[in-house]
């Protein structure tokens, strides 16, 4: 089979879903990218066994079909030297020989047969559980996925929960120390539905997304062990991770009379300044609440008798109270909420805070962040 394809235009796409092409001693031929010419189309497949990428590219020139694994990190490290040029490929299928030229220069490559490859899981025709717009899911997908878990014991919490109800769709995110519960009412699913999807494959969408210069829609679904996602000329799939996901609302304290109102910024850049103070096994900070206009940083490490304390206007209702918190939990959370102040509700030192934008939400958005205290010493 022969085909012409620009380089620049090629290099792109085997870029976007390179992520997928890792080491894979189990099934080598993953390690490779799977090109499939069909009706003047160029279709690259990329899996890492968990997930897979397709990504449709139309052609002008092709001559004949057929289907090839190619070695694509040699491909890539290739194209990345060449400058944006015609690519004519000429494939032998009975000998897995690749030919391609660009200019004066002349390659080959070996690749393998494409029966090798694994099946690729398809989802149902005209079934879509979600139309959801890019920005939307890319937004939601950045605010819950730092909150992901990375204990393979708990697997539910090593990805985000969908949950698809006809008043919206909730994304959640926890490692049971902090939680993160993002919902839009402006996303109204075609059908009920939950599951948790992996985060390296929200990854891979997110970073593919953000290749387009404009929103475009996003066709959802899902069965029992997959997830499918589909936009403009790109099919992205994962199988879905096993396992009941914790009840999330029952870890939410409803009660939490203690109100703290603060300017995220300069609240931001005393947690740093507080950071280097700490304990680097554990970068504790303890917040002082005692008046109504005022709070007090504080943090110390034992070991190398260094210590920080640092005064901060504020607004406070409630009872005096010190409480303590994983400074790296608080940054994170904080660095993904924009709006100018944040609120902090707590009931007790030994409960749950919880974190909450003050208004400028985005419309249809409802954002919540749970951190888990600390025990002072």
């Amino acid at each position: 089979m022969r085909f012409i394809i620009n380089s620049q235009l090629l290099l792109e796409n085997l870029q976007s879903i390179s992520s997928l092409l890792t080491e894979n001693k189990a099934l080598p031929i993953l390690e490779k990218c799977l090109f499939k010419l069909e009706n003047n189309k160029l279709t690259l497949v990329a899996s890492d066994s968990e997930s897979v990428a397709v990504v449709d590219i139309p052609l002008e020139e092709t001559t004949g079909e057929g289907a090839i694994a190619v070695p694509a990190r040699q491909l890539m490290d290739t194209v990345k030297t060449i400058a944006d040029l015609p690519l004519v490929f000429d494939i032998d299928l009975a000998s897995s020989a690749i030919d391609f030229s660009a200019g004066t220069g002349q390659f080959k490559l070996v690749g393998e047969p494409a029966e090798t490859y694994p099946e690729i899981p398809q989802m149902d025709s005209g079934d879509v559980s979600l139309k959801i717009q890019s920005d939307i899911l890319t937004r939601a997908i950045s605010k819950t996925i730092f909150a992901t878990g990375n204990d393979q014991l708990r697997p539910a919490m090593c990805g985000v929960f969908f949950e698809m109800k006809p008043d919206g769709v909730t994304f959640v995110a926890t490692d049971a120390h902090k939680l993160v519960r993002y919902r839009r009412s402006d996303v109204l699913p075609v059908k009920e539905r939950s599951f948790v999807v992996p985060k390296k494959a929200l990854m891979l969408l997110k970073n593919m997304l953000s290749l387009r210069k404009d929103p475009v829609e996003v066709n959802m679904d899902a069965n029992e062990k997959n997830v499918f996602f589909s936009f403009d000329n790109v099919h992205v799939s994962c199988r879905l991770i096993d396992g009941r996901y914790p009840n999330y609302e029952a870890v939410i304290p409803k009660d939490n009379p203690n109100r703290l109102t603060i300017d995220r910024a300069p609240f931001l850049g005393c947690i740093r300044r507080a950071c280097i103070f700490s304990s680097k096994a554990m970068p504790q900070i303890r917040l002082s609440l005692s008046g109504a206009t005022e709070m007090v940083v504080l943090a110390e490490d034992i070991d190398s008798s260094s210590a920080a304390k640092e005064r901060l206007a504020c607004q406070y209702e409630g009872e005096p109270m010190e409480i303590g918190f994983n400074a790296r939990y608080f940054l994170e959370m904080l660095n993904n909420v924009e709006t100018n102040d944040i609120c902090l509700e707590m009931s007790s030192p030994s409960r749950a805070g919880i974190i909450l934008p003050v208004s400028e939400n985005a419309e249809g958005e409802d954002l919540l962040m749970l951190v888990m205290p600390v025990m002072l010493n």
